[in-house]
């Protein structure tokens, strides 16, 4: 039985998500975990952030981006830069060492994608590229 393409997506997105889970609980690729991975390359591509506008971009109660940005403040990768108009208020710059991991993180990511796809012609691999940009655009648009 041929399945519809909504049917394929939905079961294959499913297969994915799993696949993704498990990889991510039971290898480590790089030193940091998801949460540092996708707020030091926040940082890094847009400079210096607030807690609420990276919980903003996220998704996430601030609660939960402070709470990760504690935990890369302890391990020396972003350091806070006091509001001069708002004393309680910061915005978070990557150290050095913050760079360094992320750059040698994106490295290993970049290694493994290109293991996984190396059966995918370049094309394939723009295509790819340019359908997930439009899926993950989808999915921030009825977040």
């Amino acid at each position: 039985m041929e399945r519809s393409p909504l049917e394929a997506i939905e079961l294959e997105m499913t297969i994915l998500s799993r696949r993704l889970t498990s990889i991510s609980t039971y290898k480590k690729y790089g030193i940091l975990d998801h949460s540092a991975y996708l707020l030091l390359h926040q940082i890094a591509s847009n400079g210096s952030a607030g807690v609420k506008a990276l919980a903003d971009e996220f998704h996430l109660d601030i609660s939960t981006i402070s709470r990760q940005a504690s935990a890369l403040e302890q391990k020396g990768y972003v350091f806070r830069v006091p509001d001069p108009q708002d004393g309680r208020a910061y915005t978070l710059q990557m150290t050095e060492l913050g760079a360094e991991a992320l750059k040698s993180d994106t490295e290993v990511r970049r290694d493994k994608f290109a293991q996984l796809l190396q059966d995918f012609n370049e094309a394939e691999r723009e295509q790819l590229g340019r359908l997930l940009q439009k899926l993950n655009d989808a999915v921030f648009r009825v977040m």
